[in-house]
């Protein structure tokens, strides 16, 4: 099957599909989708433009889609997200169109997302909302096709909730990021190891003995400190939010002001969704070889333009993945991932059975929203609770856990007001 696409290289296909199927193994809640949708294409005659990160797990969710019958169209949500051999098979072998390459430009990244949207989508999948963006932009004329959008990150959802907030969102988008079965192990479990992988893939460093410093505690930093941790590091989080610092505080983690962390830090994290987290007065506190990576969706989380403006030289590339800028003392801060999802610019991402639960609620909670599509308002909803409850049920059996069911009493005593003591 030919269908249009921009991938890097069309003989990548074979080990990218050997990725795949290697992937689906360990996504039996996502196949278990996958093998409903092809029998009953609750999807069909739907056209979908997914924005999302080219990766051999979101080849799996791609393959359920289309399974349920709906047309796809593919593109990057990252410039350095995209696995070229995933996106090379994807179009050989499953026949979808797919618009991504790895380290492409910014107009190509754009020029990318707009090719996805040609497709005339009447759904769309958003990986940071920039499809959303797209389409209240310079490609409104498409936005009365639109039965719902899916968004799975944080960044995303904050995003969409602030247009909901001024009243300017011109259709239903359902927030899968906050659906428990993926911030509560996406989020911190996923990221939590991804991103420990790609900074050691990156700097070949150590982590034990290091001051790890994780700015922002939500789940992502939760996963992120818990995992450092774990490797035998001094971790400090710096947070904004006095609960979520309390928190950190009680699970034991150090806990100041990113000033303070700034001048005792070896490695630093952003997960804060939040833009110039770590900034040029904080780099200017590092020590000598400090390492700096982001883990939130968007590449502003570190002030980057500000490092290289403040630079007395600049040297690309000291490592794959790293750049080292030196400042006018002398200390060299290492750059890893250019200040992008440093999971994916160097690593492979979440690995396959975390994304097993997140992309089977996105598969599904794109089935809810076409299903009750003339129900849905222009604003951000919730998933539903029985689709989580679902996906956790059956990923506890592929797991071969049994849990307990409520007796008739325990169920007459939840429901009553008045059995006290």
């Amino acid at each position: 099957m030919s269908v249009e696409h921009d991938v890097k290289d069309m003989s990548l296909a074979a080990e990218g599909r050997k990725r795949i199927e290697w992937a689906d193994k360990d996504m039996p809640v996502l196949r278990a989708v996958r093998e409903r949708f092809e029998k009953e294409k609750p999807l069909a005659g739907y056209r979908m433009a997914a924005c999302l990160h080219i990766t051999t797990e979101t080849a799996n969710l791609a393959r359920a889609l289309q399974a349920g019958g709906a047309q796809l169209a593919l593109c990057a949500s990252n410039p350095l997200s995209t696995q070229d051999d995933n996106a090379a098979s994807l179009v050989k072998d499953f026949g979808i169109s797919v618009f991504a390459i790895k380290g492409e430009d910014r107009d190509t990244y754009y020029r990318h997302m707009n090719k996805a949207l040609d497709i005339k989508p009447n759904v769309t999948m958003d990986d940071g909302a920039d499809l959303v963006s797209l389409l209240h932009g310079e490609r409104k004329d498409l936005s009365t096709n639109i039965v719902a959008s899916m968004e799975e990150t944080t960044t995303g959802v904050i995003r969409l909730r602030a247009m909901e907030k001024q009243g300017i969102l011109k259709f239903p988008v359902i927030a899968v990021n906050d659906a428990q079965c993926k911030h509560m192990f996406d989020n911190r479990y996923g990221t939590g190891q991804s991103t420990l992988d790609g900074i050691i893939r990156a700097t070949d460093h150590l982590i034990a003995g290091k001051k790890v410093v994780v700015c922002g505690y939500g789940w992502c930093g939760r996963g992120v400190a818990t995992r450092a941790r774990g490797m035998g590091a001094n971790t400090i989080v710096t947070e904004v939010d006095p609960i979520r610092a309390l928190e950190a505080t009680m699970d034991g983690f150090w806990v100041m002001s990113m000033e303070e962390a700034a001048k005792i830090g070896d490695i630093f994290i952003t997960v804060t969704g939040n833009t110039s987290v770590i900034r040029i007065e904080h780099f200017k506190l590092m020590k000598d070889n400090a390492v700096v990576c982001n883990s939130g969706h968007f590449n502003v989380e570190l002030d980057l333009e500000s490092l290289a403006k403040h630079a007395s030289s600049v040297r690309k590339q000291v490592r794959e993945f790293v750049d080292e800028y030196t400042l006018p003392n002398g200390h060299r801060i290492q750059v890893a991932g250019e200040g992008r999802l440093i999971n994916l610019a160097a690593a492979h991402g979440h690995p396959a059975s975390v994304m097993d639960m997140s992309f089977a609620v996105q598969a599904l909670a794109t089935e809810w929203a076409i299903k009750n599509k003339t129900a849905l308002k222009k604003q951000v909803h919730d998933v539903p609770a029985e689709v989580d409850a679902w996906v956790a049920r059956l990923k506890l059996q592929t797991m071969g856990i049994a849990i307990d069911e409520l007796t008739p009493q325990q169920h007459k005593y939840l429901n009553s007001h008045d059995m006290g003591t």
